[in-house]
């Protein structure tokens, strides 16, 4: 059984990150902890691949750095010959973290040349520490620029070179290939992964660092736009406009004044998506075509360096980006490169870890990706120009996790993604207000709605709404399930649901749980969004809705009805709606451990458990929380989110007969991403048991 993979590169290059973050991933989605190790480093903190994995993977390397020992110090020792000290050193350093982790990502040396001979062969040195750590080989071969078969002949070599040398590889990975291409055959796996642009491009920021460039105007946003191209503008305006590529970076002299607007015009018109703008030779544009640009609200970096367009074009070809903490759009492009052309399922279990029997939020979270890109499923957001929800589309898209349908103006979309500066190609845009669907939709929506005295008329203009439109086409099959919620209220996104979809047969409310990722397991709390004070039989609905949303997202039902009252210890009428809840939840689902009424404490310590209930299978041991109202679980929730620092995931809504999920106002993009993936898995469900 493998605890530690070790990545290496033949040659120099190679792109060891994308490959890094993927097998990381992996690992994280099995055990509740990865430790990450570098054997050399150059001694210059933080290491950019050792501080990307620390950051993503949430390692404590606060103290010390996780490797063995810097290049100066490698060939200070085997110049001295002492060689044999150099690996102990490294190996004892390594044992010192593996001791504490159930799975290693360990990435190995640069191939940096030391001009002096005395630094040991690396391929050999790789191998031989990755024996002596007891680790699987991943060797990455650089197919940059090269013809398919160097590649494949690199490929070959270098599975042979490392057997011979006594290493297990576990798969060969060439990356940065140019086209597709096939791989040898060899006793192991070989993957081929694409060049990706948008992975090896510098961002304008690291442009602008590498420059040493002064910001004259520019967010954040503006500077983490992606450098695919360089144009130097220096002819007039109609040439420059010629050779305006996407995602170029124009570097013009500073008193261009014509330049600077006319490549700042194209990029609002929308002809072309520019970059950013680098002034050169110190001079600063005209205040009033300065402030020309700024009324243009173009979203582009303006930045101005004290060199000439010549020595700036050529230190900016030499900057290559990477992913990186400060750039999670690069780490998503790298998974989604890396997912899409590796078969991780079978290199997760070649791998062979054993998975842990605790779920961290981390491996929760992951989880979640995987498990809907496997299912493959098309949602609809209806809030398609909120920036939230674009970045959060960038995402998805790149880690092929669902098909995406944005509800919106398209012309409106496609001007905030370019100035947001991010790509969402392959998403469907759709305008309700014009879309074929709108007739059909009102027609159906009247027929529906038609007890409320709702016309056709009236229903036209209903369904134009994005929170209608978006529930329609769920309805109608169209997307398998709806997003909304970053703008919208609670009500808004749900009401159209409740009106449309409809509850599951047998259910008399739709309620919602959210999923509270604590240090060590995920527990699922119901109902704590929708149902004010549900009575005895609707408690009983929200319990067995609970719990089967806890057996699709694989946590093992024990749930416990919750009340203020353990047993028979108490009485009164809200002991008695539990009591009755419980014993309906039995009657209906006799498969599912239940426990009611409980209080929370006899639900989750096992201490209290065994003086109280010594004998309940659920209770010490509950994983679904049943609130008795809203007031209770509301407040329940988000004290144990503040006070124990739990993530909590939702509101997630279960018992409507198609998924429509709602966000919180103040969603992040994580959370976008996490309810869509669970949207997705939900979608997925209701259409196998349909």
């Amino acid at each position: 059984m493998a605890r530690s993979v070790y990545l290496t590169s033949v040659g120099s290059g190679g792109g060891k990150s994308t490959i890094a973050l993927g097998l990381a991933e992996l690992l994280s989605r099995q055990v509740e902890r990865i430790g990450v190790f570098r054997p050399l480093v150059s001694g210059v903190r933080p290491d950019p691949i050792l501080a990307l994995l620390s950051d993503r993977y949430r390692v404590d390397v606060s103290a010390a750095e996780p490797a063995g020992a810097t290049y100066a110090e490698a060939r200070a020792l085997v110049g001295e010959g002492r060689r044999e000290e150099l690996v102990s050193r490294i190996v004892a350093r390594y044992r010192e973290i593996e001791r504490g982790c159930p799975a290693m990502v360990v990435v190995g040396s640069d191939f940096t040349d030391s001009g002096d001979g005395a630094a040991p062969r690396e391929l050999a040195f790789n191998a031989r520490l990755a024996t002596e750590f007891g680790s699987v080989v991943v060797p990455v071969v650089d197919g940059f620029g090269q013809e398919p078969e160097a590649v494949a002949a690199a490929a070959r070599g270098a599975y042979h070179d490392l057997v011979d040398l006594g290493a297990t590889v576990l798969a060969v990975i060439a990356n940065r290939v140019s086209g597709p291409m096939t791989l040898p055959e060899l006793p192991v796996p070989a993957y081929a992964i694409p060049e990706v642009p948008t992975v090896s491009a510098p961002t304008v920021a690291e442009v602008a660092a590498a420059l040493g460039a002064t910001l004259l105007a520019g967010d954040d946003a503006a500077l983490g736009r992606d450098v695919l191209d360089y144009v130097v503008g220096a002819a007039h305006v109609p040439t420059l406009l010629e050779h305006l590529t996407d995602g170029c970076l124009v570097i013009t002299p500073g008193d261009r004044d014509d330049l600077l607007v006319a490549a700042s015009a194209a990029h609002v018109a929308g002809q072309v998506s520019v970059a950013g703008l680098v002034l050169t030779l110190g001079e600063r544009p005209d205040p009033r075509a300065m402030r020309l640009v700024e009324r243009m609200n173009t979203g582009l970096a303006v930045l101005s360096v004290p060199t000439d367009s010549y020595d700036t074009i050529s230190a900016s070809n030499r900057i290559e980006g990477r992913p990186s903490p400060a750039n999670p759009r690069k780490v998503e492009a790298a998974l989604g490169a890396f997912e899409s052309h590796v078969d991780t399922v079978d290199l997760a279990r070649r791998l062979e870890v054993s998975r842990s029997a605790r779920v961290t939020p981390l491996m929760f979270e992951y989880d979640l990706i995987d498990r809907a890109r496997a299912r493959q499923r098309r949602l609809v957001l209806s809030e398609g120009s909120e920036e939230r929800i674009l970045r959060a589309a960038e995402i998805l898209l790149r880690r092929g996790v669902a098909g995406l349908t944005l509800l919106g103006r398209p012309d409106d979309i496609a001007r905030r993604t370019r100035e947001l500066g991010i790509d969402v190609g392959g998403v469907e845009v759709v305008d309700p207000v014009t879309s074929e669907w709108r007739d059909e939709f009102a027609e159906r929506y009247a027929d529906l709605r038609r007890h409320r005295g709702v016309t056709v008329e009236l229903a036209y203009d209903i369904v134009a709404q994005p929170n209608y439109f978006g529930t329609m086409m769920v309805q109608t099959g169209h997307a398998d399930g709806m997003v909304s919620g970053a703008t919208h209220t609670t009500a808004a996104t749900i009401r159209p649901a409740f009106e449309i979809i409809r509850t599951v047969p047998g259910l008399s409310v739709a309620s919602s749980v959210f999923f509270m990722l604590l240090a060590d397991r995920v527990l699922v709390y119901g109902d704590c969004a929708v149902n004010p004070d549900p009575d005895a039989a609707q408690l009983a609905d929200i319990a067995i809705s609970s719990a089967d949303t806890a057996a699709r997202f694989g946590i093992d039902p024990r749930v416990a009805m919750l009340s203020y009252s353990t047993g028979s210890s108490g009485a009164g009428a809200d002991v008695e709606k539990v009591a009755a809840a419980t014993k309906l939840v039995r009657e209906r689902r006799p498969d599912l451990l239940v426990e009611g009424p409980i209080q929370y404490d006899a639900a989750i310590d096992p201490k209290v458990a065994a003086t109280k209930l010594p004998e309940s299978p659920v209770a010490g041991r509950a994983t679904v929380f049943v609130f008795p109202d809203l007031n209770t679980g509301n407040n329940t929730y988000k004290a144990v989110q503040r006070s124990a620092g739990a993530v909590a995931v939702g509101p997630v809504m279960q018992g409507l007969r198609r998924p429509v999920n709602d966000l919180s106002r103040g969603a992040t993009v994580a959370d976008i991403v996490n309810t869509v993936a669970i949207t997705a898995i939900q979608a997925a469900g209701s259409g196998e048991s349909s």
